[in-house]
This record gives structure tokens, sequence and C-alpha cells, in this order.
């Protein structure tokens, strides 16, 4: 791989060799990536991608490739929030793992096109806070914030998989883990991809 400016290699429909590109290239073809903690940074950056290529052809889908142990809340709901504002229908792909707000962000794709490989994970958790840094006074208003948060949390997954409010708020209380199979049948995500044993291409 080059050194210097990320680049991947690429091979164009009919073209027998890769050749390496610019990640943007990777953008004009609908493809985004969250692979690491959610932060303002990333969230702005994954808005700001969405949005632009909104702009850009508002009929074309985007995927959204996840790999993500979470990150922070708010930064997480502006990625969510995004995906359910602009025009195209976003597809959610995990690999490897989308944990705490990188499940949030799977399951907010559109449904009937959220997807996880086969070997991947699924986390889903209560968000968590700084109380122990917390004086008494800040510890209450903390507490009353991250009430809500976790109450719009739930409600998003309770909306998203279909499940009822008592099994997805019981679910929260501890990390809960599960396969990609697991994560279909909770409604997480739609499908489970299977790999093509005459292509080795996933379908």
């Amino acid at each position: 791989m080059p050194i210097g400016v990320p680049k991947v290699p690429f091979r164009s429909p009919g073209e027998e060799d890769a050749v390496w590109v610019d990640v943007n290239r990777l953008h004009r073809e609908r493809l985004l990536f969250l692979g690491q903690e959610v932060d303002n940074e990333v969230s702005n950056q994954l808005v700001g991608l969405m949005v632009y290529l909104s702009i850009e052809d508002a009929t074309r889908d985007l995927y959204l490739f996840i790999n993500s142990p979470g990150g922070w809340v708010i930064p997480g709901m502006a990625i969510y929030d995004t995906m359910q504002f602009v025009p195209p229908d976003v597809h959610t792909i995990c690999m490897g793992l989308a944990a705490s707000m990188g499940s949030l962000i799977l399951v907010g794709g559109e449904i009937t096109k959220r997807l996880a490989f086969p070997h991947a994970r699924v986390m889903i958790h209560q968000p968590a806070s700084s109380f122990y840094e917390a004086q008494a006074g800040e510890f209450i208003l903390e507490a009353e914030e991250l009430l809500k948060l976790r109450e719009t949390l739930t409600k998003v997954y309770v909306q998203r998989t279909g499940n009822p409010l008592w099994a997805v708020s019981e679910d929260m209380e501890r990390d809960a883990f599960m396969s990609a199979t697991e994560a279909q049948a909770y409604g997480i995500v739609d499908l489970v991809a299977v790999e093509n044993e005459n292509t080795n291409d996933f379908v």
C-alpha cells in the first residue's frame, strides 16, 4: 500500500487489475466507514459526508460500514438523526463489532437494508457516565440527563426492532452481546451475509 494519503485497491468493473485510489473514491461510490469510537470529529465528518452526498444525488443509496466499539451518545445520535433525515436510504453493514452507539447506528439503517457479516458481534447496553468525577449537584443533574438519554435510546431500539419496551429495557441493563444471527432475530439487522461459494463474494 502506498505511504502517505490513505489509499485502497479498487478494481473497476471490467478491469483486470486493481489500482490504488484515494479513499475519496469510496465516498464517490457512496461508501462510508465508521471504524473507530464515535466522537464529535468522527460524527461531524460522517454527517457532513451524508449531507453532501445527498445533495449531490438524492436518489442513490448510501452504504455505512460499521466496526466500532461505541462512543459518545450525543455525537452518535447526530449520526443516527442524519441517517433518518437524508433522502437516500442508508444501508448499514456490521463488520467486526457494532457495540453501544455502534449498534444504535447499525439499527438506524433503512429497515430491510441492515446487514451483518457472519462473524460480526453486536452489543447493546445503557449509556454510561462519569459519575465518579462529578460533585453532588452535578451528579443529580447528570443523572437526570442520563435517564433522558437512556429513555431516548430505548425508544429507538423499540421502534427499530419491534421488540416490546420491557424486553429492551431489561436487555439494556447489562452488556448484551449478540452474534450476527442473534442480532437478526432481535431485529437489529435484517440479513446476515452469506459467502457465495462460486466467487467468494459476499451477497
